[in-house]
């Protein structure tokens, strides 16, 4: 049987983090239990870089990370044994981005949204104590959360019916809108799904190649079966409706249960589990369960 390779991925807000202090005392010790048998834990986020950076530190993470809803992925470097391609430097880390910078987006909804511009409030329009005030954030936390690079943020203010019509405008403008746990977020084409495929297969290829260098077998046979001598087994955890397109592309999805909003609806039928729990005891609770169904073959 081959080695399995267990890689989690995770939102945060209302996920690994509570909905209302951002505390994950909860899931401290299954942290500690993954970081133990090498399993990594990718942080798969609508937070910004500075944000999650900070928070990379906190939960004692060294893994890649994924930003503003799957617009980018920060690989540190040394990760893999190459520098993966289409990627660029910057700074410590290896960078894959997957859409236009953010003030593209900014430029659209002044130029050609702005008869929505009463019914809500972007990121780039409120202060940081404002945005403090709406979030529960410290200061220092609204400032990094305000450091967007991709896209834009924003409050809704109006009626449902106007929302749905502000979405489908700028739908057809060539935005992609997803509502997160508290915000509508406009940007380009990008989700947390597309970039979980992107860095799962590079994790494969590391893995396949590093088998292929150990082997003693090394053949025809065996590079063709190589995938068969080490299987990724991918977990996707998040609580909201922006979650959704990593919750439909990973082998296993959590929907972790939020005091906010009922769970999402999911295209797929299988291997999800919903938790009992919210935040970050309900996200224990199910990577505790999903360990017990698939113990690390290391």
């Amino acid at each position: 049987m081959g080695k399995l390779k267990l890689i989690v991925f995770s939102d945060l807000d209302g996920t690994l983090l509570d909905h209302c202090t951002y505390q994950f005392d909860a899931a401290k010790a299954t942290l500690e239990r993954l970081r133990t048998i090498n399993v990594p834990v990718i942080l798969n986020t609508s937070k910004t870089f500075a944000e999650v950076k900070e928070i990379h530190s906190a939960l004692k993470l060294d893994t890649p990370f994924i930003i503003e809803n799957g617009a980018a992925i920060y690989i540190p470097k040394g990760t893999f044994k190459q520098q993966p391609a289409d990627t660029k430097r910057v700074g410590d880390y290896w960078v894959k981005s997957f859409c236009v910078q953010r003030q593209h987006w900014l430029d659209l909804l002044s130029r050609k949204a702005a008869q929505y511009a009463p019914h809500y409030r972007g990121f780039s329009q409120l202060s940081d104590s404002t945005l403090s005030l709406l979030t529960g954030l410290t200061l220092q936390q609204a400032t990094r959360a305000k450091q967007r690079q991709y896209g834009e943020p924003i409050q809704w203010l109006g009626d449902e019916l106007t929302k749905t019509q502000f979405i489908q405008h700028l739908t057809k403008l060539g935005a992609t809108v997803v509502q997160g746990g508290r915000f509508i977020h406009v940007g380009g084409y990008c989700d947390k799904g597309q970039a979980l495929s992107w860095l799962t297969k590079k994790y494969q290829q590391s893995l396949t190649n590093e088998h292929l260098k150990t082997d003693h077998l090394n053949n025809d046979r065996l590079k063709n079966d190589a995938h068969n001598n080490g299987s990724i087994l991918t977990v996707a955890l998040g609580d909201g409706e922006n979650d959704n397109s990593m919750l439909e592309v990973a082998n296993v999805a959590v929907q972790v249960r939020s005091p906010a909003h009922d769970f999402p609806s999911l295209h797929r039928q299988s291997k999800i589990i919903q938790t009992l729990q919210y935040g970050p005891e309900g996200w224990a609770q199910a990577m505790q369960q999903i360990l017990s169904a698939h113990p690390q073959q290391n």
